[in-house]
């Protein structure tokens, strides 16, 4: 069986997960709704402050930072799925399996991925309603997909390495945050002190948003590096699960 097909196989299982609660879907987009709906109108006057650039409606400005923050917040969680495998005994008979280990993260991100692209049309799509402009919906499209892809495959490996829901559940904490606010998510970085500038700089939260309102091809390739790197970083993690045993 190609790995192709071991992948499909493993992503089926995750969509059949998906499909038995559609309203995971709904509720893990309620936040990101009230960030859209309470930041968009309590900051709106900041497009006024000299320097912040851009468009005249802040709303334009914040909608793919709201996506991208979904895509890392909605990834996180994903090794949540893998660390309950491992209590229930399911990792170790796939891990016997002569399939390829890659293909057990592939199928999970899988799911996370088109999880994030059905949840960044509604967000849009409210958006449009809402009277904001989103001009590169294909491309705030792929750079969700990508960012998801790359902090599931991310969230997965941790959740093999650690075993535990409370050290993946500080890790996302942990992260979070500081990636959205070290970015342009929620600010012109014109506005922002110098040291934040700088951090933007290598932070993948930054590269999705940029690119999103921007379209660039050089941000846009470090998204795609930052994808292949983490699902092989996933990958090695069970190797290191299997040798721990």
């Amino acid at each position: 069986m190609s790995a192709i097909r071991q992948s499909w196989q493993v992503s089926l299982r995750y969509f059949r997960v998906l499909a038995r609660q559609p309203a995971f879907l709904l509720i893990t987009i309620v936040q990101p709704l009230i960030w859209l709906l309470l930041f968009g109108a309590l900051f709106e006057a900041v497009t006024q402050i000299p320097g912040f650039g851009g468009s005249g409606d802040y709303l334009d400005y914040l909608t793919p930072g709201i996506v991208v923050m979904l895509a890392v917040s909605s990834a996180g969680w994903t090794g949540m799925g893998f660390v309950e495998d491992i209590n229930s005994g399911v990792m170790d008979r796939m891990l016997v399996s002569p399939a390829w280990r890659g293909a057990f993260n592939v199928g999970s991100v899988a799911q996370c991925v088109v999880s994030v692209l059905l949840q960044t049309l509604l967000i849009v799509g409210l958006a449009l309603l809402m009277g904001a402009a989103v001009p590169h919906v294909g491309v705030l499209l792929l750079v969700a997909a990508l960012l998801a892809a790359a902090f599931a495959s991310l969230s997965n490996a941790l959740g093999v390495l650690t075993r535990q829901r409370e050290s993946l559940i500080g890790a996302v904490s942990l992260l979070l945050l500081p990636l959205t606010f070290l970015s342009s998510a929620l600010m012109q970085l014109s506005l922002a002190p110098g040291w934040i500038g700088t951090a933007a700089k290598l932070n993948p939260v930054d590269w999705a948003v940029v690119a999103a309102r921007d379209p660039e091809l050089l941000r846009i390739g470090l998204l795609v590096a930052l994808t292949l790197l983490s699902g092989w970083f996933a990958t090695r993690a069970f190797a290191v699960y299997q040798r721990s045993l």
